[in-house]
């Protein structure tokens, strides 16, 4: 293979030179027939490029590569991604243009998001083109594009008139592509037309751009109109206030109302950048009422883009009269929206509706957005209530957690103790999060109970998540605070009569060592641990078992060697085989570390710390991490730090 221009690509003396060899290699994989190795290749074209030098990768690099668009799209997408950053490597801006043939050929294939790439390429290095440059070698690719017989090489042009210079001379091809036979050309036309307005004089805006706009935003096909809105954002920033009721409203207006659900919902998606275009007399004349009309249309896929912005468009309402808007425009198409039949239309409105409280203030809120937040609070979505719990401390800063206490916390109980187990385990999943958002001392006073009652739910999959609800309340409020209030109220259910309770203690302390710490496990939790050893359920002995691997690595090295190793050891000979089972489990997982201990010298001690890698050594962990702390062992206490090492590196290899 070779370029059109020089002799075949090749990198001549790589033999006899060691360090040229890797580029050998990566010239040789742009050739090769498997795929992954020419993507590989094209990945570090900069490499090569480097290694051929300037002049080398203009003769023969470059046109070789154009003369090989055929490429698969994946290796395509690659090569125009990087000749974006390729200036440099052709000889700095003096031979930019020397990258636009390979560019222009990636810009009219048929697969978009490579086009999409070389355009984005091509505006790139535009910005390095000298003005004269740009006359010369560039705005003719953007002509050929525009002119070009397919579709996509149109489509490209779109996207390239906004960098051409000097920009007046470009509007006729703007224009014609803008009435294009093919809807992809002028869709790429619409996409681009709010660009192309922003580097027009004014005047030009007013004569060209609008004729456009109205003209894509009646198109026959929905996708074009859509675009056209996106567009109407940019067109609207740049006309003064007096021309946009002339200009722009009949049009927006007509999207707004337009039969087809697309381009309403875009009408809805940008309803907050239109506000904001077109200022405070027109909002309030023209979009208040378009804004109640989205919240209320026949497809649930606009009302949930709209009901997506209520928050954003009342707090963007003039401050002079945004209350009475809100009250008597907004509020009742909310209130509809909160027993909409559509889930999607109901969380979008959830995610947003407790910002409303900041806004209308105290009163309001109470009298009027409370008995929202209950109805959503207790939704059968899932979602729903999600994002309502996720909002709460809006509500919390207007009206005070006492109000707040009295109002939704019943809901929110109420749900807890509901008879659906689902419903008690959404709830459940909700509380560390409603935890963070009301505050340890709230917390203590109105939830605590309620978390520890899930304890001894009847249901199996209520006391698992009730158990990891722990854990992570613990991460939030600290360790200090689970050994005063949480540790103490697990441990009492290990007298309980129900052997599920007392295994349910075993399972929390499985989870609360790791964030508990050593001193909080080895003093408080590993007594009770030891005493349910004896118990008459052969399977609360075996969790027992489970249980003392489980936290073995937790505890301190004189706790493992006088309390552990001994009840294993019991429980190894227990008469149940469950029992005897995993009871040897644990022993041949901990074997190795009470080997250690036994020779280490009394001057030295161990600390094994857990970190919080799920990687695993004989059963305890590889990422057990024994820390030796010398109290002035000397030579013999770093001679033991040094078989310490040996036997967990021995360890870990064995296990892999």
């Amino acid at each position: 293979l070779r370029g059109k221009n020089g002799p075949p690509l090749s990198m001549a003396g790589a033999e006899g030179d060691d360090s040229l060899y890797p580029i050998a290699v990566l010239i040789d994989e742009l050739r090769n027939e498997d795929v992954q190795l020419r993507l590989n290749s094209i990945k570090k074209l900069s490499t090569i490029a480097l290694a051929l030098g300037v002049e080398r990768t203009r003769t023969e690099l470059l046109p070789f590569l154009t003369d090989t668009i055929y490429d698969e799209d994946e290796v395509l997408l690659a090569l125009a991604e990087q000749l974006g950053s390729f200036t440099v490597l052709v000889g700095g801006p003096e031979y930019v243009h020397c990258l636009l043939p390979p560019l222009e050929s990636l810009a009219t294939v048929e697969e978009t998001v490579v086009r999409d790439k070389a355009v984005e390429s091509l505006r790139k290095i535009s910005q390095e083109h000298s003005p004269v440059d740009l006359e010369v070698h560039f705005e003719p690719l953007v002509k050929r594009l525009a002119c070009g017989d397919w579709f996509t090489s149109r489509t490209s042009a779109c996207g390239l008139f906004s960098v051409c210079y000097p920009l007046e001379r470009w509007v006729t091809h703007f224009r014609t592509l803008c009435s294009d036979d093919t809807p992809m050309v002028r869709r790429a036309a619409a996409s681009k037309l709010g660009e192309f307005a922003k580097v027009l004089e004014l005047d030009y805006v007013k004569s060209d751009i609008i004729p456009l706009f109205t003209a894509l935003a009646s198109d026959e096909q929905d996708s074009v109109r859509l675009l056209a809105v996106e567009a109407c954002v940019s067109i609207a920033t740049l006309l003064p206030q007096e021309d946009l009721e002339a200009l722009v409203m009949p049009t927006l207006r007509q999207a707004a109302e337009d039969k087809s659900w697309r381009v309403r919902y875009m009408v809805a998606d940008k309803f907050s950048e239109l506000q904001k275009a077109v200022g405070p007399e027109i909002t309030k004349n023209d979009l208040v009422p378009a804004f109640q009309n989205l919240l209320k249309d026949c497809e649930a896929e606009v009302r949930a883009a709209a009901a997506n912005k209520v928050k954003e468009f009342c707090e963007n309402l003039p401050e002079d009269s945004r209350e009475t808007i809100i009250m008597t425009h907004v509020l009742p198409c909310v209130k509809e929206l909160v027993s909409d039949t559509n889930q999607h239309v109901k969380s979008a409105l959830a995610s947003v509706i407790m910002g409303l409280s900041t806004i209308l203030g105290k009163d309001n809120t109470v009298e009027h957005l409370l008995p929202l937040f209950l109805a959503q609070l207790k939704d059968e979505c899932p979602e729903v209530r999600l994002n309502i719990i996720s909002n709460l401390d809006c509500v919390n800063e207007v009206i005070g957690i006492r109000q707040l206490s009295q109002s939704l916390l019943p809901a929110i109980v109420e749900l807890a103790e509901d008879a659906k187990w689902r419903v008690r385990l959404a709830i459940i999943e909700y509380m560390p999060l409603l935890a963070g958002q009301l505050g340890v001392e709230f917390f203590d006073e109105k939830l605590n109970s309620l978390c520890m009652a899930w304890l001894v739910d009847h249901v199996y999959a209520i006391r698992e998540a009730a158990t990891c609800n722990l854990m992570k309340l613990v991460e939030k409020f600290g360790a200090e605070w689970a050994q005063n209030t949480i540790v103490p109220k697990v441990l009492s259910m290990s007298n309980d009569p129900n052997y599920l309770h007392r295994m349910t203690t075993l399972f929390c302390i499985n989870a609360l060592s790791e964030v508990c710490g050593q001193e909080i496990t080895t003093k408080h939790m590993l007594p009770v641990v030891l005493k349910m050893a004896s118990d008459q359920v052969a399977n609360v002995r075996f969790n027992v078992a489970k249980c003392l691997q489980k936290i073995g690595p937790v505890l301190d090295s004189s706790a493992l060697q006088a309390e552990v190793k001994p009840v294993l050891e019991i429980l190894a000979t227990d008469q149940d085989m469950d029992v005897k089972y995993f009871a040897q489990e644990a022993i041949s997982g901990m074997s190795p570390f009470w080997a250690l201990l036994s020779h280490c010298p009394p001057e030295c001690s161990l600390s094994f710390t857990l970190f919080p890698s799920g990687l695993h050594s004989s059963h305890l962990g590889l990422n057990i991490f024994l820390r030796l702390q010398r109290n002035d062992a000397g030579d013999k206490g770093r001679l033991v730090a040094f078989y310490l090492l040996l036997v967990l590196i021995r360890s870990v290899l064995m296990s892999v």
